[in-house]
């Protein structure tokens, strides 16, 4: 066994024993105010008493929506070196670009015409 491989094994151990004594110290000496009511209460935007319970089901269009905000966000992230770099990139990278922006505009095309960015 290397010497390297050593003290990395060496150094993960030494770091999950105090990662694990610095939650188990604070368990035993924190403050536990299991009686507080008035803590354990939900507390939502300003409202102290909420209507219906917790367990409630999110419709699917949510989701949907937020992976499609988060896809053409990365979108965003992929264009912006692009257009730092574009004049050493040239005639292939604008080629390529417009390539990328076509595929992600026919998934753009493809989410409006399965109507899911449509609310019921």
């Amino acid at each position: 066994m290397s010497n390297e491989l050593l003290l990395s094994s060496v150094i993960f151990v030494l770091v999950g024993v105090v990662l694990v004594s610095v939650f188990l110290l604070s368990r035993f000496l924190g403050p536990q105010n299991k009686d507080d009511v008035e803590k354990n209460t939900v507390y939502e935007s300003g409202v102290s008493h909420p209507i219906g319970g917790t367990k409630l089901r999110f419709a699917v269009k949510f989701y949907l929506v937020a992976i499609l905000f988060v896809l053409f966000d990365v979108e965003i992230i992929f264009m912006f070196p692009w257009a730092v770099n574009v004049k050493e990139l040239g005639i292939l990278g604008l080629t390529e670009m417009f390539m990328f922006m076509a595929l992600l505009f026919g998934g753009l095309i493809y989410i409006y015409k399965k109507k899911a960015l449509s609310w019921d």
